[in-house]
């Protein structure tokens, strides 16, 4: 089940990167981030995301 999760999230973390940073850190800055560099540009909002998730 765990396995299923992680694709979620990373599937969110592709396709709407600041949910999927909200779902991994919750609202804080690391959402505010996020949330401006995908408003910059969407594949910086992506990087940042799978950054957050990865570590």
């Amino acid at each position: 089940m765990a396995m299923n999760n992680d694709f979620v999230s990373l599937l969110l973390l592709i396709l709407i990167p600041p949910v999927g940073v909200f779902l991994a850190r919750g609202l804080g800055t690391d959402f505010v981030i996020n949330l401006i560099l995908t408003l910059i540009g969407y594949i910086p909002g992506i990087i940042h995301g799978v950054w957050i998730y990865t570590r």
